[in-house]
């Protein structure tokens, strides 16, 4: 595969010099290398195309480079296989650990704010509840402060009436 990359990139450039040189396609192959041939085909109104023909290895010549086959992966063996599955696991148990210890951090975080939420309302309702009853106890002094003037009003009262009943008396029996 990474042959034929190499061959596309040559490809592109070969077209690209080909059609500087020559403005009339040539009717046959425009090139030919050991494992793959071009051939230009009718020209298209969206511009050139070409035909790549691609030779199977058994048509190589024997004195063109191998092609590249993908790189295999080594053979690994049974230990090999077993640390990695183990420190896979311990990556696991560590992140899983660290993930359980966030969790708890967090859960310690929402217990302390609750805490605190619970401590100010409950500041908060002690400090209402003693407004409360000292506007109650002011409210009960008002009241109390204001029948007492209502009965001292009434005792001057009921002393003016006595006096004016007891002059009322007088003048009767002076006049009488």
């Amino acid at each position: 595969m990474s042959a034929y990359k190499e061959k596309m990139k040559e490809l592109s450039m070969l077209s690209l010099i080909c059609s500087c040189f020559y403005s009339q396609p040539h009717p046959s192959a425009i090139c030919e290398n050991d494992d793959m041939e071009v051939k230009q085909l009718d020209k298209r109104a969206s511009g050139q195309s070409f035909e790549v023909i691609l030779k199977s290895p058994t048509e190589l010549s024997a004195d063109s480079p191998p092609l590249a086959s993908p790189p295999r992966k080594k053979d690994l063996c049974l230990d090999e296989l077993q640390k990695r599955l183990e420190a896979a696991e311990e990556r696991r148990k560590s992140q899983e650990a660290h993930v359980l210890k966030q969790l708890a951090e967090k859960r310690e975080h929402e217990r302390d704010v609750l805490h605190k939420a619970i401590e100010d309302n409950n500041n908060f309702s002690r400090m209402a509840e003693k407004k409360l009853n000292y506007k109650m106890e002011l409210s009960k002094e008002i009241r109390e402060a204001h029948l007492a003037a209502l009965r001292e009003r009434l005792r001057e009262k009921e002393l003016h009436a006595a006096g004016v009943r007891k002059n009322k008396e007088q003048r009767e029996e002076i006049s009488g």
